[in-house]
């Protein structure tokens, strides 16, 4: 599982990075006298209903998805490790304000709450990075405050601290470092997760904006044309699925490799 996650999402990686140089077609180009054409020798994915080429356009949206999901990942994961790391090392008061707050963060549905700040601020990339940054830090958060909770009660923390060495340099030589196993295996599937609800906002109209390319963006505009043209959405639809699974797989395959109670087990 962890191989063929693996490479899948490795595939994706190369495409998206190298989109600009293997795009068959100029994505903004429009063949209007052949709109909705099925996939041809020349048109692998076919044409759009403005008869641009759905392969580039898909090509171009994996780079969308993937900055998406990196950029989310990437600020959740820093500010949930800042935040779980001070609630888990000090506790008392400070732990129960923080866990507070994030009780009520995850008390709403994550992608309403993302539909709701996006609504609000207005459709645009930056928003939808936005909003699902501030859904997605308490994830991390909670796992870090967790495995700090445990961490800060090691003998070798305890000594550390007895020698006087400062909370900063203990939270980070010492504390800290247990929880990366279990960080990396979260940032793998919160990708995932990224990145389908960036397609599910693009699709509501509420993420990228056209004529930039977005899985979520396709899929909705090939609704209406489900009967005389479904290579608008499947595509883009199988597209968003294999990403999705792939980073599915990774996540699992690392998970099994990175934790050593389930590689006893097995």
């Amino acid at each position: 599982m962890l191989r063929l996650g693996g490479a899948i999402v490795f595939i994706v990686c190369a495409g998206a990075l190298l989109a600009p140089w293997i795009m068959p077609f100029d994505p903004s180009t429009q063949e209007l006298a052949r709109r909705l054409e099925g996939p041809t020798a020349g048109h692998l994915f076919g044409l759009d209903e403005l008869g641009r080429d759905i392969l580039s356009r898909v090509l171009l949206g994996a780079q969308v998805s993937l900055m998406v999901g990196v950029t989310v990942v990437g600020v959740s994961a820093s500010v949930g490790t800042c935040v779980g790391a001070v609630a888990g090392y000090f506790g008392g008061r400070i732990d129960m304000a923080i866990s507070r707050v994030m009780d009520v963060l995850m008390a709403f549905p994550g992608i309403l709450l993302a539909i709701a700040l996006v609504a609000v601020l207005g459709p645009s990339l930056v928003n939808v990075v936005l909003a699902l940054v501030v859904i997605g830090w308490v994830g991390y958060a909670r796992l870090v405050r967790g495995q700090v909770l445990r961490a800060r009660e090691f003998d070798y923390v305890l000594a550390a601290r007895a020698l006087g060495a400062g909370t900063v340099r203990i939270l980070a030589r010492h504390v800290l470092p247990t929880a990366v196993p279990a960080l990396t295996v979260q940032a793998t599937l919160g990708m995932a997760g990224a990145i389908l609800s960036e397609a599910a906002l693009s699709f509501l109209g509420l993420g990228v904006q056209p004529p930039t390319p977005s899985w979520g963006t396709m899929i909705n505009g090939g609704r209406g044309h489900l009967l005389d043209a479904p290579h608008l959405t499947i595509f883009p639809g199988l597209a968003l699925a294999i990403v999705v699974l792939g980073f599915n797989f990774l996540g699992d395959g690392l998970r099994d490799v990175l934790d050593p109670k389930l590689t006893r087990e097995t």
